[in-house]
């Protein structure tokens, strides 16, 4: 394998642990905390996990490790979209196991959880696991999106445990990926299997956070990335003079990543769903808002601009979520058939403008042509609107020109719009991971074993006291169930982890709030540039504005 002399340098990079895990494993004890219970619907959560429910937060600290000493064969899960890190929880964990007893064992399944049903894995060796070491993607072993939920997949999972003598296995995957992991260890202690179950944080959406979890982890790599090329796109504009960049960021039911990237670029606009959603904002009044900058920039000779926007921001918008159920409906069955068999796009909105009602189709008609065929692409799986792939950014800029054009005929503009167009998503799943996402994803394996060790079940690995240096790091683990409630999900009522959407009044949106007027009128651009990996710790080191400002520092 062919590796740049980054990649050479970064296999040497040696992670910081939390000060309490570099004792050595046979100087780390437990401190038990409180009992738990789950964020909502206390008694249908306790029902559903009898065996794993409210069980006590731990902390490691140093002491003598009271654990029971046995052989431990452990096997790890990559579910899920890639993030930033991945490696260095699967490194961090083998390097504890192995320090453990070198006669541990650690599997890693293929491809992610179909990996532990098809009983697919390869077996970690030293020299495999060195070519992975603080590097991006989760190529390791693969990954994948199949769910844990069945009692069949359970059932063959404890038998594909069984055969290898598995005593745990490890999921990193996000708030869905680690409710199947709570799930699954609900089945493994109803059936006295033996085997343990944990889970690691991982999303760069940022929505896998509450009291406990800080940040998941990839969310520091992945919005430094997208910084530093929003940075680019300023300098750029703030060169040219004559564009105004339109930049959709990930993040479909949050916008953890467009606000972090917003407080670390400072462009003139950036939309926040969960404001659009409280404020009940229109697709006019957003494009107002937008050509609100664009106008009082020009009135300054400033014809140019930029302006982030969360991916699934039009899900956000209350009209728009109106058009997409009706739209749902509207092609339910063999009504799609009848609509695909249709020759020609005029005859299908003519189909469209029959079905839809005269609220909806009225915001229908304000598109864009290619948005509102956007909206009849393929369907997901259960017959809906996969709204990921409508272009929000090609969307804004085209109703925000159509606004002005409106202006320049009343006579009240008269400046130039220039949109250009970019989505940044997949350039920063796999990011080389920065110091903070290689020393967090390091620590949260590592401490991940620790929990195998003293015999917890069905717990995340925690490490919190993030916005400080490493060795103040506190590591611990909470049961999954704390972060539970009951969600409908596909005309169920399923226990799932609750998503941390952006608090309108938490310290980053305040901060945000009360800067962002005159970012929309000035030019006041910050350019983060490329994450630094070597230097003082106060460039390498350093984690996001989100995490700093929720703080307070």
């Amino acid at each position: 394998m062919t590796i740049s002399p980054l990649q050479k340098e970064r296999l040497l990079y040696a992670p910081k642990l939390p000060g309490m895990l570099r004792h050595g494993i046979s100087e780390i004890c437990v401190r038990e905390g409180a009992e738990t219970q789950s964020v909502a619907d206390q008694e249908k959560i306790k029902a559903l996990f009898p065996n794993t429910y409210g069980k006590k937060e731990i902390t490691f600290e140093k002491g003598k490790n009271t654990s029971a000493a046995k052989k431990q064969v452990v096997g790890v899960i990559l579910s899920g979209g890639q993030a930033p890190g991945g490696h260095n929880v699967v490194c961090g964990l083998y390097d504890a196991l192995k320090a453990t007893d070198a006669n541990n064992v650690l599997y890693g399944f293929k491809g992610g959880p179909s990996g532990l049903l098809e009983d697919d894995y390869i077996e970690f060796t030293d020299d495999f696991i060195d070519q992975y070491r603080n590097t991006g993607g989760f190529d390791i072993i693969g990954s994948g999106r199949t769910k844990l939920e069945t009692e069949e997949q359970f059932a063959i999972a404890a038998e594909v445990a069984k055969k290898h003598g598995i005593t745990a296995i490890v999921i990193i995957g996000g708030d869905d990926s680690n409710t199947n992991a709570a799930v699954l260890a609900e089945y493994f202690a109803a059936h006295n299997t033996g085997v343990q179950v944990i889970g690691c944080p991982k999303t760069i959406d940022g929505d896998l956070k509450n009291e406990d979890i800080e940040c998941s982890f990839g969310f520091d790599t992945a919005t430094k990335t997208y910084s530093e090329v929003i940075g680019n796109i300023e300098r750029d504009a703030n060169s040219a003079k004559k564009y105004w960049h339109f930049v959709k960021v990930m993040g479909r039911s949050a916008s953890h990543v467009a606000l972090e990237c917003a407080l670390e670029t400072q462009p003139n606009i950036c939309l926040i769903s969960e404001e659009v959603a409280e404020k009940k904002m229109s697709l006019s009044s957003i494009a107002d808002y937008i050509a609100d900058s664009v106008a009082a920039r020009a009135a300054k000779g400033m014809n140019f601009g930029v302006a982030i926007i969360p991916e699934g921001v039009v899900e956000f918008v209350p009209e728009f979520s109106v058009l997409i159920s009706e739209i749902n409906e509207l092609l339910a069955g063999s009504k799609a058939d009848e609509f695909n068999a249709l020759p020609t796009w005029k005859d299908k909105y003519a189909f469209i403008e029959n079905g839809l009602t005269k609220e909806s189709m009225a915001v229908f008609a304000i598109l864009p042509e290619t948005i509102q065929q956007q909206l009849f692409l393929e369907r997901d799986p259960h017959g809906n609107v996969q709204v990921s792939l409508i272009e929000s950014e090609k969307l804004f800029s085209a109703l925000v020109k159509a606004k002005l054009e409106e202006r320049r005929k009343a006579g009240t503009y008269s400046g130039k719009f220039n949109p250009l167009h970019h989505f940044f998503g997949y350039e920063g799943r796999c990011a080389f991971p920065s110091n903070f996402d290689a020393d967090y994803c390091y620590s949260l394996g590592y401490n991940a074993f620790m929990l195998i060790q003293y015999g917890y079940n069905g717990y995340l690995s925690k490490i919190s006291n993030l916005s400080k240096p490493a060795d103040e790091w506190i590591a611990g683990g909470m049961p999954i169930t704390k972060m539970m409630n009951m969600e409908r999900r596909h005309g169920e009522d399923k226990p799932v982890i609750r998503k941390a959407l952006v608090e309108l009044d938490g310290k980053p949106f305040k901060f945000f709030e009360a800067n962002r007027e005159k970012w929309a009128v000035e030019t006041c651009y910050t350019f983060p540039g490329a994450i630094q990996y070597y230097g003082p710790s106060s460039v390498c080191d350093i984690t996001t504005k989100t995490l700093a400002l929720e703080k307070g520092e």
